[in-house]
């Protein structure tokens, strides 16, 4: 199991964090993804052998934030 926290600097509002959630959650192997509005962070638990970091990331930016490098 992974654990990694996101910034994701566009998380305004509860939209924001039904839309992400909505989108990551239902990914083969993410245990847990939980965004903090005013923190603007998602953090994230996930099996690696199920899903991929670059594919939890393509998730958020589907739904229209921009998730900067993470390194």
């Amino acid at each position: 199991m992974s654990t990694k926290t996101l910034n994701v600097p566009e998380i305004s509002c509860g939209h924001c964090k039904s839309s992400i959630e909505g989108a990551v959650s239902p990914l083969d192997g993410v245990d847990k993804v939980e965004v903090h509005i005013e923190e603007r962070t998602v953090d994230l638990d996930y099996d690696g052998s199920n899903t991929t970091f670059d594919s939890i990331v393509a998730a958020i930016e589907e739904q229209g934030y921009d998730v900067p490098d993470q390194s």
